[in-house]
Order: structure tokens, then sequence, then C-alpha cells
């Protein structure tokens, strides 16, 4: 294979018109952006010469379909022309047609990718539930009445859900269009017209998760440290680090530096993507030390089998059996006692504490604080939180000095 030229970072920032080339026959096409877009619509494509003829095979668009699985649909091509195949015959003798056969077939192949669970359980409801009233069409033949039809009530209702479910129907027929089974333009775009089709939609008020109140925090975790179980150990040191649920799951020991008392998350299994450091107390460390030295995972805080994490629901049912219902508090509430225990009871700048949440903040100061950790000046304020929890009450305000 020829020296690979792209990157997803070249990809991201391209905005057309252009001809990428990654080597050996593949390449991206960026066509011009549509009036009032910032960039045009990217497919990748790949090209070869058969008995002096210049051949083109779309295989969809990008992102949906990632550079990585571009290269893997290239290589299957090579190998069909060095059979003496048409891989263009070879893909159109089985073509699916219907909407149902060719979102069933973009599953089958991209969500092989998918590392989450739950990211393949709402693209399944999505193209089986939602989009059901489709699924009997044949692609060629759905209109945009066709897909409003099915995306406005939903969307009338809970308009995020409603954009998801437009977006993953665009991405199927775009992956249709690729794969030969319809042409034109996609019905499900989101162009001027369709944004007026669709309207404003309801405003949906933000969601908040109930939260402990800082001061029951302490005898909280009295009660918890009695339950010699994994989830309560890992929910003990969710609260203590302030971290997020999915945080704590897919910790793995790797990330621990005992010596320098540091818990280092990498970008992926971030909710802003960018690595995030958590300095860590003694009192999680005493979590920490002798779950290390039986350890049989390379999880922290493993599940029944010991290749994969603890459930995301073993925390809440631990609060749950302990008397305390979701409307009351829940494990992403804790997060919220923290920022208001670090209001009330410590003079900690803002930035310090939201840089402890790993918040992304807005104006410059704040930003300069992401930039530059406040690693020292984080690690007090942690250590703080545990003195607090590690006993039931703490009135005065915390001076955090330098």
């Amino acid at each position: 294979m020829a020296k690979e030229k792209l990157s997803v970072k070249k990809l991201e920032a391209v905005k057309g018109p252009a001809r990428l080339s990654d080597g050996s026959g593949l390449y991206l096409v960026v066509r011009r952006p549509a009036k009032g877009q910032k960039k045009g619509t990217k497919s990748w494509s790949y090209v070869w010469v058969r008995q002096g003829r210049r051949r083109e095979l779309g295989l969809g668009g990008y992102p949906a379909l990632s550079l990585e699985n571009a290269r893997i649909s290239a290589e299957r091509i090579r190998t069909q022309i060095a059979e003496g195949l048409d891989p263009k015959a070879v893909r159109d003798k089985d073509s699916p047609k219907s909407f149902g056969e060719a979102a069933d077939a973009f599953f089958a192949e991209y969500s092989k990718g998918w590392k989450h669970p739950k990211h393949k359980q709402q693209w399944e409801r999505a193209l089986k539930v939602l989009a059901k009233p489709l699924r009997k069409i044949r692609v060629s033949e759905i209109t945009t009445a066709d897909v409003l039809r099915i995306v406005k009530p939903i969307y009338d209702k809970t308009p995020e859900t409603g954009r998801r479910l437009r977006s993953r129907i665009e991405q199927v027929l775009d992956y249709a269009t690729a794969h030969g089974m319809r042409t034109g333009d996609n019905p499900a775009r989101l162009n001027a017209n369709f944004k007026i089709l669709m309207g404003k939609g309801k405003k949906v008020e933000r969601k908040h998760y109930a939260a402990m109140p800082y001061s029951d925090v302490p005898h909280f975790i009295t009660k918890l440290k009695t339950k010699d179980t994994i989830p309560a150990q890992a929910l003990v040191f969710t609260i203590l680090t302030a971290a997020r649920t999915g945080e704590t799951l897919g910790a793995t020991w790797s990330e621990i530096d005992f010596g320098d008392k540091l818990w280092s998350i990498p970008a992926q299994r971030m909710k802003a993507k960018e690595p995030h450091t958590v300095p860590l107390s003694d009192e999680v460390l005493d979590i920490l030390k002798p779950l290390y030295d039986v350890r049989f995972s390379d999880y922290i805080f493993p599940g029944q089998q010991p290749r994969k994490p603890l459930s995301n629901m073993t925390m809440a049912m631990t609060m749950r059996r302990m008397g305390v219902s979701n409307d009351v508090a829940t494990v992403h509430g804790f997060r919220s006692s923290f920022r208001d225990w670090a209001g009330d009871c410590t003079n900690a700048p803002r930035e310090v504490a939201e840089a402890a949440l790993a918040h992304r903040v807005g104006n410059t100061t704040e930003l300069s604080y992401r930039r530059g950790d406040a690693l020292e000046k984080r690690r007090r304020l942690m250590v703080q939180w545990s003195d607090f929890c590690a006993r039931k009450g703490q009135e005065k305000v915390v001076q955090l000095h330098g």
C-alpha cells in the first residue's frame, strides 16, 4: 500500500472543493460548501483502471465512514480487483433497496467500530423503532415529506431526539447513495428549507441531577463504608474525586500513579475529550491500595467478568438499597454537592473548583487554569474535600493559600 497521506486532523480542516488522495486509489472528495455552510460535504471514493478504462466507486460519506474504515473498504476492493472481480458488480449483486435493508446494512458495517453499548442501542432504536414507518419504503422513493412525517412529531416533543433521528436517517441515505441504491439529493439533509419545515421545536428546560446537600455527605459516606462491596467502594471513590460515573467505571490501574498521588484520565474517556488529572487524597489511596494488592483485572472496579468494568447502574443501585431514592440524590449529583461545598466552605477561586470538575470554562483567566491545570491548588482542594467527608461536619471556611 502506498504511504498514507491523510489524517483525521486534515479531514476535519478541509473545506473544499478538493480531492485528497490517501494513496493506492483511495480519495476523499470534498464538494463546494452550500450557501450558508462553512464546509462542503465529504465522501470517500475508490479509483482504479480496468481494461484501460478509469473506474470509480463511492464508498460512503465522511465522518459516517471513518478514515480507518475507508482504508479497510479500499483494501477489500484491492483484493477483489486482484482476484479478477468487478468491485461494483460485487457490491450491486445483493444491494438492498428498502430503507430497512439499507439501515441494517449500515448498522452491521459501522456498529463494529462503536465501543459504547449505549451508542449502539440508541442507533438500533432510532433505525428500527423510531424510523419504522420508513423501513418498507424503497430508499430511491423516500422524500423530504416522508422524513418530516417521522421526525417532526418527535422533534416537537423532544428536540434533541428529533435532531439525532434526522441525522441518523441522513447518514443511512448517504450510505444508500454511496452504494448505488439511490441517486440525487439527500431528503433528510438539514438545509434551509428543511429547517423551515421543522420549525423551532419545543424549548426543553435542562434537567438537573438531584444532589445530596453537602452537609449530609459525611454521614452518608460513613454508612457507605460499612458495606464491603466493590460498588460501595467505587461510589466512595467517585464522591471523593468528584468524578463522573463513566470515568470511575472505566478507570484502570495504569492510570494511577501511587507515588505522585495522581489519577490521569485519557482524553478519549473524558466528556470534553481532553485529558484530565485528578489529585488523590490519602483517603482515596486508602481505598485503592487494598484493591491493588488483590487485583485480578486491569479495571480498578471490575464487574463479574474481569475483562469488563462494573455496570453503570451498580452505584445507583447501592444508593437505592441504602434508602436514597433517585429524586433525592443521584451519583452524578455528588459533583454538585462538591461544587456547592467548595463555593460555600472554601475560598477556592471559581476556576479552580471548575477545573476540579473538568468543566470547560470560558473566559481567559479560567481557560488559563485549564491549560495550566492548577494542579497544586486542586490537590489542596481535594484533600480538604476528603477531610470534610471523613467527618460529619466542618463549618469554618477553608483557606487555600498560594
